[in-house]
């Protein structure tokens, strides 16, 4: 089994996610007392969201590049950026770590592609939804893509920084988050990305209005798939 670093803290909720899911994957694939071996370098998310706020984007940089070389020389064979927002610094990392990345993006291409999923709704942070390094990247494989208008893309920024990512699920939240996911599915959409990592502790993709794709399980997927050296596997 090969061994992973995740970037992890961002936030520390989705975090859980990620080690509980990789762990129970590598469970049930081979069995007995098997668990995945994980190198996990938790930051502290506030200096994160501080230099998001300032969009202090080379800072950022800075700091993620860093974790990845702590997690490669503590032995991490390949790193994972436990987050959606945070592979604006993919780049980054791939041109100073010497390790593979497992790109979150093109796990959630490979899940489309494999359930027949030709247009993703992509919800998510503002820069997730309204910048190109996300849904460029799933563009550039043949995945078309759909974000709310400006504003409600706001919205949805709003109430992941406000609730989500600091551990608040809110009925109401859940109940505009469905609304704007059936308004997608009106404008063609086949399926929705929960491209943020929070979004599935809201709305589980077996409640959304229509196919939802879990960007922690899509990720965790590609993840043991590497850490087996196989193809991703179900979770």
């Amino acid at each position: 089994m090969r061994r992973i670093g995740l970037l992890g803290g961002m936030s520390w909720h989705s975090s859980i996610e990620y080690y509980t899911k990789i762990n129970d994957a590598v469970a049930k694939k081979l069995g007995g007392h098997h668990s995945a071996q994980i190198l996990l370098d938790s930051c502290d998310f506030a200096d994160i969201r501080e230099l998001q706020e300032a969009n202090d984007w080379a800072g950022n940089d800075a700091s993620l590049t860093a974790t990845a070389q702590r997690l490669v020389d503590g032995g991490a064979e390949a790193v994972a950026i436990a987050t959606n927002l945070m592979h604006k610094c993919a780049p980054a990392i791939e041109a100073s770590v010497d390790a593979p990345l497992i790109h979150m993006v093109d796990s959630i291409a490979t899940m489309a592609k494999r359930q027949g999923f030709s247009t993703l709704a992509v919800l998510g942070t503002r820069w997730t939804m309204l910048e190109d390094f996300y849904t460029g990247r799933l563009e550039a494989q043949g995945i078309k893509t759909l974000v709310p208008d400006e504003a409600t893309c706001l919205e949805v920024d709003q109430i992941i920084w406000d609730e989500l990512t600091q551990g608040k699920f809110t009925d109401a939240s859940r109940a505009r988050y469905v609304e704007i996911m059936n308004d997608l599915k009106t404008r063609g959409a086949d399926a929705v990305a929960l491209s943020c990592t929070e979004i599935g502790l809201l709305v589980p993709p077996e409640t959304a209005p229509l196919p939802a794709l879990d960007s922690v399980d899509a990720h965790v997927a590609a993840i043991v798939g590497w850490m087996m050296a196989e193809e991703p596997v179900a979770i």
